[in-house]
């Protein structure tokens, strides 16, 4: 895959950071604290926004509390965050204007994991409290990309789940896809499918960025 694009829209969690374990163990904890199974709670987790899952399986009077809990376990568990394989070079070589985050996560939990992986934040992050609709919804990166000043149809969106590919088909973008959190056979909606970012380069031009990106 080479395209060029105006800028890079990645998503945090399982794209920039690897934070799966984590993700996993505070759900399994809030399940059992709220008599749910996790199991059917980690079907559906990934790539959502913590509120749209927690719909799913609590009455609506019970949900402002429940995503509360949930954020409190999370802070408290980045021990193990790292940033995945290629994250740290790619970004270094982006100028703050030709890149943004967008993310199913609160903001303060993902500006803290990107700290612990030692990443930077983005100048445009997109955060679950910007959006009035999660992914595989749009919105969020429509936003990112007006907020950039460019087309998200002249955009590439990388992305580790099928709700965030969704996501970024919907608004137009190109998609890349990471086989860092699912297995590649579940992310063909992506336009390309890699291994991790370490496959993939990007050489700024004058007007654009040329991607390249290697099975």
């Amino acid at each position: 895959m080479q395209l060029e694009v105006d800028a890079i829209l990645f998503d945090i969690d399982g794209t920039l950071v690897d934070s799966t374990a984590a993700v996993e163990r505070t759900w399994r904890a809030w399940a059992a604290a709220h008599d749910t199974d996790p199991e059917e709670i980690l079907r559906v987790c990934h790539g959502r926004r913590s509120q749209d899952t927690i719909a799913l399986f609590l009455p609506a009077e019970a949900r402002a509390a429940a995503v509360e809990a949930l954020e409190r376990l999370e802070l408290d568990d980045l021990a193990d965050t790292v940033a995945l394989p290629g994250a740290g070079p790619l970004l270094s070589g982006l100028e703050p204007g030709r890149w943004a985050a967008v993310t199913s996560g609160p903001r303060q939990l993902m500006q803290a994991r990107l700290r612990a992986a030692g990443l930077p934040e983005p100048a445009v992050l997109v955060t679950a409290e910007d959006v009035a609709a999660g992914k595989p919804d749009p919105e969020g990166y429509l936003r990112a990309a007006a907020a950039l000043g460019v087309d998200a149809r002249r955009c590439l969106v990388v992305e580790d789940a099928p709700a965030g590919v969704e996501a970024g088909r919907a608004a137009g973008a190109s998609v890349l896809a990471v086989a860092t959190s699912h297995d590649a056979s579940v992310l063909g909606r992506a336009h390309a499918v890699v291994d991790d970012l370490s496959r993939c380069r990007v050489e700024p031009g004058p007007a654009r960025l040329v991607v390249t990106a290697t099975s």
